[in-house]
C-alpha cells in the first residue's frame, strides 16, 4: 500500500514538473519573441535631418523607416511669449527636398519655463530631412494622417499568447 501511494505522489509531481516546465517555455518564449519585435521594428529606422533652428522646439528622436515614421520631443516656453492657440508645423521632406506632407501640433496651455511632449507618427514614404516651426494656425489641406501609438504592453502579451496558442 505504501508503495501504492509512493508512485502516485510520484506521478503527481511529474505532472507538476511537466506543468512547470511548460509554463518556463511561455515565459521564455514571451521574452524571446519580445526582443526579436523590438529589435526588427527598431533595426528599420534610420535618423532624419532636422532643416531649421527653432529653440522653443527641441526633438530627441527623430527617425524613419522606408514607409513611415516617428519625431518625439519638447516645446519649451522660455521667453514667455504667449503661445497658446498656436501650433508646431512639421513638415516633411524627401531626399531632394521635395515636399511630401505635413502635421501639426497643437501647443497647449503652456506658460514661461513650462514644457509640453509630444509624439508623431507619420505614414509617408522617403522621408529625409524635416522642418520645424510655429505658426498661428493650420493650414487645410495639407496635413497628413498619423498612424496609431505603438502598442501597449498588454497588447503585445495578448497577443503573444494568441500567436503561441495558435502554433501549439
Amino acid at each position: 500500500m505504501l508503495y501504492y501511494l509512493a508512485q502516485e505522489r510520484e506521478k503527481k509531481m511529474d505532472k507538476l514538473k511537466k506543468y512547470a516546465s511548460y509554463f518556463v517555455l511561455l515565459i521564455v518564449f514571451f521574452i524571446f519573441s519580445n526582443f526579436l519585435i523590438y529589435v526588427g521594428l527598431n533595426s528599420n529606422y534610420r535618423d532624419i535631418n532636422r532643416q531649421d533652428n527653432i529653440g522653443e522646439v527641441y526633438v530627441y528622436q527623430a527617425q524613419a523607416t522606408k514607409v513611415n515614421g516617428r519625431i518625439r520631443g519638447l516645446i519649451e516656453n522660455p521667453n514667455g511669449e504667449d503661445l497658446n492657440g498656436k501650433y508646431v508645423e512639421v513638415d516633411l521632406y524627401s531626399k531632394i527636398d521635395n515636399f511630401l506632407g505635413r502635421k501639426y501640433i497643437q501647443i497647449n496651455d503652456l506658460q514661461q519655463g513650462d514644457t509640453q511632449s509630444f509624439e508623431l507618427f507619420f505614414k509617408v514614404q522617403d522621408v529625409a530631412s524635416y522642418n520645424v516651426s510655429i505658426v498661428d494656425e493650420k493650414q487645410e489641406g495639407e496635413e497628413i494622417d498619423l498612424l496609431p501609438n505603438d502598442l501597449t504592453t498588454s497588447q503585445v502579451v495578448v497577443a503573444t499568447v494568441l500567436t503561441f496558442l495558435i502554433f501549439w
